[in-house]
């Protein structure tokens, strides 16, 4: 069991690292917008497209591992001032409520990924870019969230109690 959280928690890593790396590619592509529009006042047809493209996959995939550093925003006014079996709850319930939220969203964007495939989708642009590529990256997210918000719950059920640490 733990090779598998470890497994799952590494392969969130690497895909956190694939979408930093992401944004040296958006930031190049708005400069060269800027500078085309307001330099030579020749804008592009797909620069602002492309950058938007990049983007969501930059926040999607950083989505899981972000989950795994606690880097969400997190409410935890009651968890902070419960004893440590209460807050281990309120932990472990937090993260079935990702689980179930992840598990519902790859199952419902996995046929439109599928759909957008099967039709060879654009963005319909000036430019038209194929965009089915990118919805499979909305379901691989959730599936991803969902596999690590499972390791999350093994690590907080397995982790030991404050009487125990004693």
């Amino acid at each position: 069991m733990q090779s598998i959280c470890a497994f799952v928690t590494a392969a969130n890593r690497l895909l956190f690292a694939i979408a930093a790396a992401i944004i040296f590619a958006v930031v190049p592509m708005l400069l060269y917008e800027v500078v085309a529009r307001y330099v030579f006042d020749a804008p592009t047809v797909w620069a602002m497209e492309a950058s938007t493209l990049v983007f969501g996959p930059h926040f999607m995939l950083a989505g899981p591992y972000l989950l795994h550093m606690r880097g969400h925003v997190a409410v935890d006014i009651l968890s902070e001032k419960a004893a440590d079996v209460p807050r281990k709850a309120l932990e472990i319930f937090a993260f079935l409520v990702v689980a179930i939220f992840a598990a519902v969203f790859a199952k419902v964007s996995w046929p439109l990924a599928v759909n957008a495939w099967e039709l060879g989708e654009t963005s319909f642009s000036a430019w038209n870019p194929p965009v089915w590529w990118m919805k499979f990256i909305v379901p691989l997210a959730f599936v991803m969230l969902l596999a690590q918000a499972l390791v999350e719950i093994v690590n907080v059920a397995r982790a030991p109690s404050d009487e125990e640490a004693l």
